[in-house]
């Protein structure tokens, strides 16, 4: 299957460099992600017991640490392509390697794992195909992949706001929910769970919203997008376009969240 490049998802270098330089404020403005990360745990099967463990996309090793608690006689593996995240981890420990490496190309031995777990990571995949592909490979047999990404919809007030304003790309592309199912139906993987929530969060105005994508990381990395400061009329039309979703409880932002449990066949013979 060739490369998926409909999606004109960032270059994973850029993204790299975002979350590196994003290390040191990432935890302070994570709630969204330690809220997924913590319901995609409550969906891994009971009485799973991995020797081996690895924590996909690990960032600042938040999940890695909670997992080391979770499965105590596991060994674990903390990996992610952004160099300054790994060594912000590496200081707060948790796993018990910390590697860098690529989800689409993973630097690990064949049947090495028995779990893969991957929170808001893998959406900035290029190749998902690959990665799930890779997870096949590197998996045990009865070994599981669950990871939380995120699908098309997401951030749909500030995409809409953006294109009253000026049509431009400032928000990151998302692939189409109805893919991931078709690429994990497609893996050779069998499919536990599978299903897409809506994370909502408020905001008391668009700047705060914009402060928090950007202390992430995940601030518009989209090929096409603005070069330079966004001029003062233009801010004040998407402060003006984002008004018309004002909730109660503040401005909302919705993060559509794929939650995904996927386990690797047991092979005929193999108990």
């Amino acid at each position: 299957m060739g490369r998926e490049t409909a999606f004109g998802l960032p270059d994973k270098r850029l993204v790299a460099a975002s979350f590196s330089r994003a290390a040191a404020s990432y935890d302070s403005v994570a709630q969204l992600q330690r809220d997924v990360g913590h319901s995609l745990l409550t969906r891994l099967p009971d009485g799973l017991q991995p020797s081996q463990w690895l924590d996909l996309g690990s960032g600042t090793g938040y999940f890695s640490r909670v997992l080391a608690q979770r499965f105590p006689n596991g060994v674990g593996v903390a990996l992610d392509i952004a160099e300054g995240m790994l060594s912000h981890a590496r200081v707060q420990g948790g796993a018990t390697w910390h590697v860098a490496g690529d989800a689409e190309q993973l630097p690990l031995r064949d049947g090495s794992c028995g779990l893969i777990y991957s929170s808001l990571a893998v959406q900035w995949c290029s190749d998902f195909a690959a990665v799930l592909a890779e997870a096949r490979r590197t998996l045990q047999p009865g070994g599981v992949l669950a990871f939380a990404s995120l699908c098309a919809g997401t951030l749909h007030e500030l995409r809409q706001s953006w294109r009253a304003v000026d049509g431009r790309v400032h928000v990151n592309r998302f692939r189409a929910f109805a893919e991931y199912q078709r690429l994990c139906a497609d893996s050779g993987l069998e499919v536990l769970n599978l299903d897409n929530v809506p994370h909502v969060l408020h905001y008391a105005d668009v700047r705060g919203l914009t402060h928090e994508l950007k202390a992430l990381g995940a601030h518009n990395l989209n090929p096409g997008r603005p070069d330079g400061l966004t001029g003062r009329a233009r801010m004040l039309g998407l402060l003006q376009a984002y008004e018309a979703f004002r909730a109660p409880q503040g401005l909302p932002a919705t993060y559509q969240v794929v939650y995904a449990v996927l386990r690797k066949p047991v092979e005929q013979g193999q108990s």
